[in-house]
Formats: C-alpha cells, structure tokens, sequence
C-alpha cells in the first residue's frame, strides 16, 4: 500500500521554486498531474507537483531544489508501464516526466554512435536514421510511438531486433545520469572526458544504471551503436498445438540465431487484442505493407494474401510464432528462411505471414492495445524462465486459470499469453490479463478520444479490480516458485528481497553512494 506522507514546511513552497526554474508551464499539480502519475495499471498517490525540465541544466536544478526540500524524486519516460515503476507512493513527491528532453544529440557516422536526450522515442530516432540507411542493433518496442529511449533503459526492453541483438540493454554503449545531488555522472569512455563511443572501460558502470528504474538517478543521454539497415527480408509464422512444442521450437531457432526479431502469441490475444484493430489503423497497416514492398505488384499480392488468409489461420491456431529475417541479400534472407522452415515445422505447421508482414512495414503501433478489444482494461505481467521450467510454468499457470475459472467468467476476467525467447536461455512468458473496469487519466491521455467514444465503458467494480490485483500477486509467486526474472521490476516483481547477501549489500551500497537520502524513487527495487 502507498504511504501518504504529510508535506514537509521545507516543501511547501517547492513548487513555485520548481516554476522559477522550467517556467509555468513546466509544473503540473492536483488534476492536472493526474496523467502523467498515473500508469497502465492504476494510480497510487497525487505527486506534491510533475515537472517537464527542457533541458539537462533545468533537470540538474530541480532534481537539487527537490533533494533539499527532502521531498522523493521519481523519474518518468513514455509512461507506457504497469508495475508502478513512476508511480508517487509517498504525497511528498516530485515527479519528473523526461518528455521534454527530446534532442538527437548527436548521430557519429564516422564513429558509429549515436546519442540522444532521455526522452527520445523509438520512432523519432527510427525517423532521423532511416534516411542514413542505419539503425541501432535494438531499435525499440512494440509501443516505441511513446516509449522513450531513456523509460526502455531503465525498464528493460525488448522486441525490434532483439532477435539477434537481445535487449534495449545490449545496446547501450554509455548512459549520462543526474544523481541525487544533481550533478552529471557519465559512464564508459565518457567518464574520462573522452566521446561516449566505448562502454567496457573497466567495470562495466553502464549497467549498473541499466534496470535501475531510475531508483539511482536519472537518465539524461544515452549513446548507442549505429549499424548499417539490412535491405533484405523474409517473414514466417508458424502454428502449434500446444505451448511445450512451441517452446521447443524457438529454442532450436533461438540456438541459431536465425531472426532480427519474433514474437509468439495464443489463441485469445491473437483473436481479441492483437487480432482487433482500429479502421484508420488497417488501412496505415495496408500503406505501409505497400511501402516496404519491393514493388507495387508484390505489395498487392502480399496484402490479397494476407486478406484471403489471415482471419482462418487466426482461427485455427492455439499458439502462433512470427519471425522477420534479414539479410545483405535476398539470397541470405531466403537461406535464414529456409533453415528456420526445416527448425520450425518438425512440430509446427507454416501459416500465412500476415502479422509479422505488418510489423515490418510499421514496427511502431498506436497504442489501441492498452485497453482491451471491447474497452476492458489491460494489465500484462512477465517472466524470463530457464527453458527447463517453461512446460511446468505453464501447465501450474493453466491450473491456477482453472481453478478460478467460475470467478473469472462470472466477473468477465480473460487473458491471453506473448513469448519470446531471449539470447537464447532465456523463455520470456508474459501473461496479459483483461477485466470490465472504468478508464483512466491513462488512457485519456495517450488514446483519441473518438476512439475511447467508441468503446463500450465501464463502471468501477471494485470487488472486481481486488480480484483481478489478487491473481496477480498469484501469478508473481509462481514465476518465483519456477525460478523467473523479470523485466521492468518496478516496485512489483520481488527484487531486493530475494537477493542472496553479498548481491544485495553491493546494490545497497551503489544506491548509498550515489543517493544517500534515499530520495531517488524510494520503493523502487525493493531497496
């Protein structure tokens, strides 16, 4: 539960000073913070004020105006997470969105770099790069139309290119960070004044800010590695029966290394959230497919396939698996394409390339998905797991489903699963959770308002959101009981209570360092 904390006289004038230093226009109190403190998932506390500094300086400012006033300092990105990673849990909290901080600082041809400001979406750096004929080895989620570069560093992220490249951490070359004091820690060849162009300078201190979920400052530039964008590809889906034969499958991909990236989903999600979409977005969906063709004709001929196919295979499928290849050439491209047909179909059944086509053409979409196909609200959970786990995993899952399945058809309760391997050890289960309940300052923030209109609505049922907040904590206890990691620890995941000692003391002794109050996202981590 948040603890309200009642605002200290040292800060009751801080959000004036907070003006003094962004301008007016840079501080939101009361309602009017109420999207940016509030996340996929709920709302804890009303910060004490959310402050949008323009530029790194302004940023140093605040973050000593705040730590003097004793007041929690909670940085956030695009917003686009649910594990109360940004959310005040104390009323004596100054939020800082990195919005604002939107620069491309500088692209290194010659170098092969590139640095940014925190705030950064994947799309903007997808759009300054394409015309280079570049791209960085990881180039961002499936939300990178709001996702910002320095949100996905401190969360883990992963999807566009994580197929070869893994997450958004594995390209991360150096990380600029506003620590509790205010001043400017760089790490790298950065931290000897030198250009930000090589992480491994001795210990790796780029890491150590990676994850943090700003509990041990705040981002303000990251640099990443530039690489030349592969012209060729080739798309593939693949269905199964059953989620071990489709785990075992992209185990023996993985082990290749075949893919740029994929994505897996079950039956529901592919019906319901991923299957559903907005009318003005197919026809983007249609535009696009038709620009990343080679020619007009063979992008016609991929959308007919893809209106002929798709809804059946949709239909049939329990568990589909899509993958994007690429290549220097068609020939490499087809080669990839060729050795993951004889991997893929020794237990599966090639399917039309309908969905992983899309992503191609539009790797970034809007974010309809943050509420359900009929309106119901969204809360997804994630899991790394050995591979030695993921059949026990999901089989305790599916019986944890069962035995609540009278409560949760009672209540309208549905979900739907997403997986992806991951470097290749990993089996990274995420659960997507779907309930009847009311619309937030989220979601009126980030979606069109025709297209909220447009959706049934919902009143609050609060016996409904405890029960969906219980299966939760349900589900957190059996990925722990299964051995799992998690991505985008928040102030969900269990973290520094299940550290083994010696771990736990050298992260505690990190956070002393560089946050001695401990105002820095207090409660993030568990530390």
């Amino acid at each position: 539960m948040p603890v309200k904390t009642r605002t200290a006289p040292a800060a009751a004038g801080l959000p004036a000073r907070l003006e003094a230093i962004v301008g007016a226009g840079g501080v939101l109190t009361g309602d009017a913070a109420l999207p940016f403190a509030t996340d996929v998932y709920r709302r804890l506390e009303t910060p004490l004020a959310v402050v949008r500094p323009a530029d790194v300086e302004q940023l140093q400012a605040v973050v000593r105006a705040a730590a003097e006033a004793g007041v929690a300092i909670v940085p956030r990105g695009g917003g686009a997470s649910y594990t109360d990673g940004y959310l005040a849990t104390r009323t004596d909290t100054v939020l800082i969105d990195t919005g604002a901080l939107n620069r491309i600082v500088e692209i290194n041809q010659v170098d092969a770099y590139v640095t940014v400001e925190a705030g950064v979406t994947w799309a903007q750096l997808k759009d300054a790069l394409d015309p280079l004929g570049l791209r960085t080895p990881f180039f961002g989620p499936f939300s990178g139309l709001a996702a910002t570069i320095g949100g996905s560093m401190s969360q883990h992220a992963i999807s566009h290119g994580s197929g070869q490249y893994g997450s958004s951490a594995e390209s991360a070359v150096s990380v600029e960070v506003v620590i509790a004091d205010g001043s400017v820690l760089r790490t790298g060849s950065a931290a000897r004044g030198a250009s930000p162009f090589a992480r491994w300078y001795g210990p790796d201190l780029c890491g150590l800010f990676l994850g943090d979920c700003g509990a041990l400052g705040i981002k303000t530039r990251i640099t990443l590695p530039l690489i030349a964008r592969r012209p060729a590809f080739q798309c593939a889906s693949f269905a199964y029966p059953d989620l071990p034969s489709l785990a075992r499958a992209m185990r023996a991909a993985a082990l290749e290394n075949l893919d740029d990236e994929h994505f897996a989903i079950d039956a529901p999600l592919a019906q319901g959230q991923i299957a559903r979409q907005d009318s003005a977005a197919v026809v983007q969906m249609a535009m696009t497919v038709l620009k990343s063709s080679p020619s007009l004709v063979a992008g016609l001929k991929q959308l007919s396939k893809m209106a002929l196919a798709g809804d059946r295979a949709l239909r049939k499928a329990e568990y589909m698996v899509h993958y994007i290849l690429e290549g220097v050439d068609d020939r490499e491209a087809k080669a990839r394409l060729d050795r993951l047909r004889t991997l893929m179909t020794a237990e599966g059944v090639e399917i039309p390339n309908t969905m992983p086509t899309i992503v191609r053409g539009m790797p970034f979409a809007p974010l309809y998905n943050v509420l359900g196909p009929r309106g119901e609200r969204w809360a997804p959970l994630n899991g790394i797991l050995p591979h030695s786990q993921v059949a026990a995993f999901h089989a305790a899952l599916e019986a944890l489903y069962a035995s609540h399945a009278a409560e949760m058809t009672a209540r309208g309760v549905w979900r739907g699963g997403m997986f992806e391997v991951l470097r290749p050890s990993g089996f990274l289960y995420e659960v997507a959770l779907y309930w009847p309940g009311e619309q937030t300052a989220y979601h009126a923030g980030v979606l069109p308002a025709e297209h909220l209109a447009s959706l049934p609505q919902y009143a609050e049922d609060p016996a409904t959101t405890a029960f969906v907040h219980e299966l939760k904590k349900q589900i957190i206890d059996l990925y722990a009981q299964h051995g799992a990691v998690h991505f985008q620890l928040g102030k969900l995941y269990p973290y520094g209570d299940v550290l083994e000692a010696p771990a736990l003391d050298l992260v505690k002794a990190v956070k002393a360092a560089v946050d001695p109050k401990g105002v820095m996202n207090p409660g993030a981590l568990g530390i």
